[in-house]
């Protein structure tokens, strides 16, 4: 276990000497990361702006879910970020079996070498919304804040789950790569609250695909709305973070070269 926590801290220095020294490149794929992120808060704004709103939800308690699914992309971004278009690059290049020869766990050495550092940006974007939204939904008692933690954890383990999922694939179907653009369209999902779609759709977003863990459910914990049926949609994510990870093993023990 030391052997992969010494390597995978050598690696977070490696990408975060390789920022360093290329700053400018750094700073605008950050920006541009945010930038791209920060759309559905705009158009939230906009439509309570126009006079519109979400029943029984106000600007700022909807600001704060799409703050959540903001900051648990980018902790998920700057961990498993690189997961998907490097397994895809290797797979058709080749050149993965040079992967399989090092002496370390393939997805392990994939993960640790593709620590994404752009992403820090995103994540605090993602937090300084958070901060705003927050300070304009009351107080928040000890308990939501513990109910939040573990629920955000959950989150982000769908969203690493979805990436090992769609990774996998590329072992057999190598040219999936608007495969990202499809699990994209689920995800929209977390950025909204729950009740505004259809029963059949909210019980897939809590326990089949649990995308309402990513932004929805963590906000409910700090407004107080939860229920207590609710936390069982935590178990869920992290069954679906498990399957990807059994997943992405399999598909490894079938790859069989250039073109899957």
């Amino acid at each position: 276990m030391k052997k992969y926590v010494d390597v995978y801290k050598q690696c977070m220095y490696s990408a975060i000497q390789t920022a360093s020294a290329y700053r400018m490149n750094f700073i605008v794929s950050s920006l541009i990361t945010l930038i791209g992120n920060i759309l559905f808060p705009l158009v939230t704004l906009l439509i309570y702006r126009a006079g519109t709103s979400f029943p029984g939800w106000s600007l700022y308690e909807v600001l704060l879910i799409q703050s959540i699914f903001t900051m648990s992309s980018g902790l998920s971004s700057l961990v498993f970020g690189g997961l998907l278009w490097t397994t895809m690059s290797h797979v058709r290049e080749g050149s993965f079996e040079v992967i399989l020869l090092k002496p370390l766990n393939p997805l392990f050495y994939i993960v640790a070498t593709t620590f994404s550092v752009e992403s820090v940006g995103l994540f605090l974007g993602g937090a300084a919304l958070f901060i705003f939204s927050a300070l304009h939904i009351g107080a928040i008692s000890a308990l939501a804040w513990l109910q939040f933690t573990g629920m955000f954890l959950a989150g982000t383990a769908v969203l690493a789950g979805l990436s090992l999922m769609m990774a996998a694939m590329s072992f057999k179907w190598v040219g999936n790569s608007r495969i990202s653009e499809l699990a994209d369209s689920v995800l929209h999902i977390g950025k909204y609250p729950l009740p505004i779609f259809p029963k059949a759709v909210q019980a897939a977003a809590t326990l089949i695909i649990p995308v309402g863990m990513v932004g929805y459910l963590p906000a409910s914990a700090l407004l107080g709305r939860v229920q207590a049926g609710d936390f069982i949609a935590i178990l869920p994510c992290f069954i679906f973070l498990w399957v990807g990870i059994w997943v992405y093993r399999h598909m490894i023990r079938l790859y069989e070269g250039v073109g899957g």
